[in-house]
């Protein structure tokens, strides 16, 4: 739908953001044999894997997913095991897709701009990229080229060979670095396509399932404000003996010491029986005492 490309397509323009920012505060290649590639690699995939954990959390479909799972007992035949199974299999991929968005735009950004790959993979040109003295051993080669990617540290007779190197090593960055985007533009194209060939409803019947869908949850959502705030009011009143917002308050309840300790600390979710919970203290409180004690009426207290 439209909302899920301008939300994928806004999430792509931050992330970029982000990684043009975080590579010109944060990014300087150490030049040292056996920590580039690790420091390299580092900001080339840590990044990427804390956005795709974030693009799962921040998904309400994986909590509607993973949420009270294994709670339920009820025993489920093969046959609905086996639909379960797909319906799951296609909730995740569904999710997964939505997550990927933003480390697949890093992973893309940071190989097009090439100084993480170049950082990460200097010391392992090839041989003949370095055009100095032959008898230069394998140690020393390595320590020259990885200081490649600073060039305040790279000798004056060998500026040549870095801009080779660096040329190299950019020309093989941003390759990936289209390629990867070429890959998933692909991948997302016939996904959809697939999707929609597999289809039982047409485009139309489609269209409409969707927007009942989105107004069913905007529905739901509202109905469920309300049931929770009318519910709620039930106990409030019983506590403190009229319900906020009330015009005509002609008398208030006192709780007591004990009833205030009672609808203290911490509260958890209460299982009463196999149907019910009660949703916190003073849920619990409500159902369970009666709304005895003191009673002032409003005219005493003013």
């Amino acid at each position: 739908g439209k909302e899920v490309v301008i939300a994928n397509a806004i999430i792509a323009i931050l992330t970029i953001g982000g990684q043009q920012l975080f590579s010109f505060f944060t990014f300087s290649c150490p030049c040292h044999v056996g920590q580039n590639l690790i420091y390299g690699l580092a900001f080339l995939g840590v990044p990427a894997l804390i956005l795709l954990i974030v693009g799962y959390a921040l998904n309400s479909q994986t909590w509607r997913l993973v949420t009270g799972k294994r709670s339920h007992s009820e025993k489920v035949t093969t046959s609905n095991r086996l639909l379960n199974c797909k319906l799951i299999c296609f909730v995740l991929c569904s999710i997964t897709g939505r997550a990927l968005v933003a480390p697949v735009t890093w992973l893309a950004v940071t190989l097009i701009n090439g100084s993480y790959y170049v950082c990460a993979v200097s010391e392992y040109v090839p041989t003949y990229y370095y055009g100095a003295n032959p008898n230069v051993t394998d140690s020393e080669r390595r320590r020259i080229l990885a200081t490649f990617p600073c060039s305040q540290l790279v000798p004056s007779e060998m500026s040549r060979a870095r801009d080779e190197v660096i040329l190299l090593l950019r020309y093989q960055s941003q390759v990936a670095g289209w390629l990867l985007i070429a890959v998933v533009v692909i991948t997302v194209f016939l996904s959809y396509c697939l999707a929609s060939c597999f289809s039982p409803l047409s485009f139309l019947h489609f269209r409409y399932w969707s927007s009942y869908v989105h107004n069913e949850q905007v529905l739901f959502d509202e109905a469920t404000e309300q049931h929770s705030r009318l519910y709620a009011m039930l106990h409030v009143r019983k506590f403190f003996g009229f319900v906020p917002g009330s015009e005509n308050v002609k008398e208030i309840r006192i709780p007591s010491l004990r009833e205030w300790q009672a609808i203290s600390g911490l509260a958890f979710l209460k299982q009463v029986d196999e149907e019910h919970y009660d949703y916190s203290l003073l849920h619990d409180w409500a159902l369970k005492e009666r709304a005895d004690g003191k009673y002032l009426k409003i005219d005493e207290a003013t």
